[in-house]
């Protein structure tokens, strides 16, 4: 398994959201929308950053969604998202959850999740057991400690704890390095 702990921010990889034709992605990015907005339902990207979310139902009727994009909104929760089994990339980041959406469980093409910069406290042993998650970044969040057995994150590449109590304690780092 390789795990690798590190400081900074996991970026997109920027050529493959190019090759999704234009007419399935969208771009509401910083638009103030406060509500989920009526979308075309054939799109497999949606970028709904910095806007003032509090809510997304409606996103589960995106049903060939393959990336997600909610950064920078007021979200503590999702809708049951368990039909979005084309979904591999889910951005989280900058929002209010105090624990990892347990969503994000039943989804089975998920390969990147990015929570950094929310209240969470805990990696829940499910997400190190779920397999195929290939980058998790939790940059910026209250974790202090991960759980005992990373065995279950075999695909994992890229783990990031920077800025986070878990990431400043060299002894859980080296712990983290080891398995």
């Amino acid at each position: 398994m390789l795990v690798m702990a590190v400081a900074g921010c996991y970026k997109e990889p920027v050529p493959s959201y190019k090759l999704v034709p234009a007419d399935h992605r969208i771009y509401l990015s910083g638009r103030g929308l406060e509500s989920f907005p009526v979308v075309n339902r054939n799109a497999d990207y949606l970028n709904l950053d910095r806007n003032r979310l509090g809510d997304v139902t409606g996103v589960e009727k995106l049903v060939g969604l393959k990336w997600l994009r909610l950064n920078n909104n007021l979200l503590s929760s999702l809708p049951d998202i368990s039909g979005l089994t084309k979904l591999r990339r889910i951005y989280l980041k900058g929002n209010l959850f105090k624990e990892v959406p347990e969503q994000l469980k039943n989804l089975p093409s998920l390969t990147d999740v990015e929570l950094s910069d929310n209240p969470i406290t805990q990696v829940p042993a499910w997400l190190v057991k779920k397999g195929g998650l290939k980058n998790v970044s939790f940059n910026g969040t209250l974790i202090s400690k991960l759980p005992d057995d990373l065995s279950g994150w075999k695909s994992l590449h890229m783990l990031q704890l920077g800025n986070t109590p878990v990431g400043n304690d060299p002894a859980e780092m080296a712990r983290i390095r080891k398995q």
